[in-house]
């Protein structure tokens, strides 16, 4: 499939998940939701979605925001419930009792992603199911509460690493899972951000174009818990990308390739700075915290770009 996009053309089509649902206004895992579906829209879909604030908000009793085939599953397996569809997908098709071609796509926040469901998630990466696994990555355990999860950056207050006199947030750095399942040796990983509209869905596109197990981690600003206004998913989500807090960028058989370069790397300031959740960072006595913030983030960044590099 071509992965060009026409934004009249995308304009037209039937959002394949729509309004009603009780996502909080401005959410970034809605917005995410809805963008990979219109990129993906040409195909028949089936979806699992972890439990979590996406799941929750978006199927209630007999109420469904989901226009195609979706499965609800446990925090912890989402990957490995539709691994199971996917094999048994095959197997009809092996036997001639289906023959068109399907796409299968799993949700999960980075709750059930990064942390709980990192288990089931590797073993189908590992197996090779012919599958796209989307994590939504809010930063924290926003559904129940706003706890540190494994993807809650350095420093970040929650209500597990809460700012005060005892610890300065959390303390330790947030892990890289886009670079944790790109070591599976899967055929295509990447790093996306709904502010990028265009790429985020170009690399849907090209995901699921390729055969075997796939993934994408798309950063989903929660306002509820990064404490922001309702208004500044995109304005955040451009931020983290021209930071280089959250870097673009594809490994495609083990080559990575950044897909987005900013013209000016902005400190990492500007992005902590427009949220809640770091206000304590600017205190005198947390200075440290944004320094070590910045010095990892330019090592990442650097790192990346000499990957690139071996293969240009």
């Amino acid at each position: 499939m071509a992965t060009e996009l026409k934004l009249k053309e995308l304009a037209k089509k039937e959002p394949l998940f729509t309004s009603g649902h009780r996502l909080c206004a401005g959410c970034g895992a809605a917005i995410v939701a809805k963008m990979v579906l219109l990129a993906a829209a040409d195909y028949p879909l089936v979806l699992a979605n972890a439990t979590g604030c996406l799941e929750v908000a978006s199927c209630i009793q007999d109420y469904t925001a989901w226009r195609v085939p979706w499965i609800h599953s446990a925090f912890e397996n989402a990957a490995v419930t539709l691994a199971g569809v996917e094999t048994m997908y095959r197997a009809l098709k092996k036997k001639g009792k289906i023959d068109r071609e399907i796409k299968f796509i799993a949700f999960g926040g980075d709750g059930g992603t990064y942390d709980i469901g990192l288990q089931s998630l590797s073993g189908a990466m590992e197996r090779g199911h012919d599958l796209l696994y989307v994590c939504y990555d809010n930063g924290a355990y926003m559904n129940t509460g706003i706890q540190r999860s494994s993807a809650t950056p350095l420093g970040a207050e929650t209500t597990t690493s809460p700012a005060g006199s005892a610890i300065p947030g959390k303390l330790q750095r947030r892990k890289n899972l886009t670079r944790i399942i790109a070591a599976h040796n899967v055929p295509y990983v990447a790093q996306a951000a709904p502010s990028h509209w265009a790429d985020l869905m170009k690399k849907v596109r090209k995901a699921l174009a390729i055969k075997g197990p796939k993934f994408i981690n798309i950063l989903s600003p929660c306002n509820r818990g990064w404490r922001t206004r309702t208004d500044d998913a995109i304005m955040l989500s451009r931020l983290a990308v021209e930071t280089c807090y959250w870097p673009l960028y594809e490994v495609e058989n083990g080559v990575t390739k950044i897909t987005f370069k900013p013209k000016e790397k902005k400190p990492v300031e500007e992005f902590l700075k427009t949220q809640g959740r770091f206000k304590h960072l600017f205190k005198p006595e947390n200075e440290w915290i944004i320094r070590q913030f910045q010095e990892e983030i330019d090592r990442e960044w650097e790192r990346l770009q000499k990957e690139e590099t071996l293969y240009s």
